[in-house]
C-alpha cells in the first residue's frame, strides 16, 4: 500500500524542486552587482552597501553630506576618470574625497568619488577597481 504512494510523493517533490529552482534561477541578465535593488548607475559593477565601507569612508560620505569641512586639501578637486573605469561624462561630472588611511602618511589610496546625478564608488586600491556605493 505504502508503495502505491511513492511515486506521487516523488513528483509533489520533483515539482517543488523544479519550483524552488526556477526562483533561484537569475533572469538571464549577468551583473556583477551584488544587490537586485541597485541603481541603473551601479549596473554591470561590484556594489557595496554604504554600512559595509571601512568606518573612515563612512566618516567621509558624512563630510559630503555636510559639505564639508573635509580634512585634506585636495577633498572635492574634479576626478578625471583617467582609467576609464567609471561610465563616461563630461570633465567636471565627478569629484574625489580622501578616506583616511589608518598608519599612512600621506593620503593613502582610499577614495570616495561621487557624481553630480547622485553616484557614490569607493576605490581602496587608487583607482584600479571601483564599487558602487549603495545607500
Amino acid at each position: 500500500m505504502l508503495l502505491r504512494f511513492v511515486p506521487r510523493v516523488l513528483a509533489g517533490l520533483l515539482v517543488c524542486l523544479a519550483v524552488l529552482l526556477t526562483g533561484c534561477s537569475s533572469s538571464g541578465s549577468q551583473s556583477t552587482a551584488s544587490s537586485g535593488s541597485a541603481p541603473a548607475w551601479a549596473e554591470h559593477m561590484a556594489t557595496v552597501p554604504a554600512a559595509r565601507l571601512p568606518s573612515e569612508a563612512r566618516q567621509t560620505l558624512a563630510l559630503i553630506d555636510k559639505g564639508g569641512p573635509f580634512p585634506y586639501a585636495r577633498d572635492g578637486v574634479v576626478f578625471g576618470n583617467f582609467e576609464g573605469l567609471l561610465p563616461r561624462h563630461e570633465r567636471g561630472y565627478y569629484h574625489e574625497y580622501t578616506v583616511r588611511t589608518p598608519g599612512s602618511r600621506d593620503r593613502g589610496a582610499r577614495r570616495v568619488v561621487t557624481g553630480q546625478g547622485g553616484e557614490i564608488y569607493y576605490t581602496d586600491d587608487h583607482y584600479e577597481s571601483f564599487r558602487a556605493v549603495l545607500r
